[in-house]
C-alpha cells in the first residue's frame, strides 16, 4: 500500500477568518486530523464528514497525549494511506514542534506538506494596534519561549539589550521571573501587555509596564493562553473594541 500524506497545518491565532485559503483546502482533503486544544475547533467544518477527529491537547498544564504517541499516531495513520491532516495553533513551525514532527515522518518515509498559518505574534498584538515594528520606535522584532527546555534558560539579558520588540510565548506561568530579569536591561517604565485568547471573542488584556505587568495580570486575573508583548510600541496601544475588556495600569 501506497502511505499517504500528511499535512503540517498552522490554524492561525484563533480567529478562524484568518484561516488561510491553503490550509481550507487541505482541511478538506483529510481522513484523519489531529488537533491541538490550541487550535480553534471552528476549523473543523473544513474537514469531510467522513474524516475521524483526533483530540491531542498540547496546552501548558493541561493533560495531553504524549508528543511520541503523537508522532506514533501520525505515523500509523499515514501508513495505513491516510490523508492527515495535523492541525497547531499559530504556525506549525514557530513553537508548535513541527519541525520534530515533519523529521520522524521524513525519515519514515512519509511525504509532509507544510501549511503556514498566522503566529499569533504577529496577529495578536494588531488586535490593540501594536506594531511590531515602527521606525521612530523599534526596528527590529524578537520571538521568544517563556517556556524552558531541559532547564535552559533564554538570556533575559541580551534580549533586553537588543532594542526590538520582545514577544513572549508561554511565559505566564514565570511571568514575575521574566519581567524582573528584563528589568535588568530595560527601564522599569517600558511599555508591556499580556494578551489572553488572542483574536477570540472571550479576548482579554492588561497593559502595563515592565514592573508592573505581573500584578496586574495576577490582579485581572489572566491566565494562559497567552502573549507577552515588551517594547516601546505597546505604548501605542488603544482600547480594544466594545465587547472586550482592559486594564490598564500605570506608573
Amino acid at each position: 500500500m501506497k502511505p499517504g500524506k500528511v499535512y503540517l497545518i498552522g490554524a492561525g491565532p484563533g480567529d478562524v477568518e484568518l484561516l488561510t485559503l491553503k490550509a481550507v483546502r487541505r482541511l478538506g482533503l483529510a481522513d484523519v486530523v489531529l488537533i491541538d486544544d490550541l487550535a480553534n475547533p471552528e476549523v473543523l467544518q473544513f474537514v469531510p464528514q467522513h474524516a475521524e477527529v483526533v483530540y491531542v491537547g498540547k496546552r501548558g498544564g493541561c493533560a495531553s497525549v504524549a508528543q511520541a504517541d503523537i508522532e506514533a499516531r501520525l505515523l500509523a495513520a499515514a501508513r495505513a494511506g491516510h490523508c492527515v491532516a495535523r492541525v497547531k495553533g499559530g504556525d506549525p513551525f514557530v513553537f508548535g514542534r513541527g519541525g520534530e514532527e515533519m523529521q520522524t515522518l521524513q525519515a519514515a518515509g512519509i511525504e509532509v506538506e507544510v501549511v503556514n498559518g498566522i503566529t499569533a505574534g504577529l496577529a495578536v498584538p494588531a488586535t490593540l494596534d501594536i506594531p511590531l515594528t515602527h521606525r521612530d520606535y523599534v526596528h527590529g522584532v524578537t520571538f521568544v519561549s517563556g517556556h524552558t527546555h531541559q532547564g535552559d534558560e533564554p538570556d533575559w539579558a541580551a534580549l533586553a539589550a537588543s532594542g526590538m520588540t520582545l514577544v513572549i510565548y508561554m511565559g505566564m506561568s514565570r511571568l514575575g521571573f521574566i519581567t524582573a530579569q528584563l528589568q535588568h536591561g530595560l527601564p522599569a517604565d517600558t511599555p508591556a501587555a499580556a494578551i489572553q485568547y488572542g483574536t477570540r471573542p472571550q479576548q482579554r488584556q492588561v497593559v502595563a509596564t515592565l514592573a508592573t505587568l505581573a500584578s496586574a495580570v495576577a490582579a485581572a486575573g489572566l491566565g494562559s493562553p497567552a502573549l507577552v508583548v515588551v517594547g516601546p510600541t505597546v505604548g501605542l496601544a488603544r482600547l480594544p473594541a466594545h465587547g472586550q475588556t482592559i486594564e490598564k495600569e500605570s506608573t
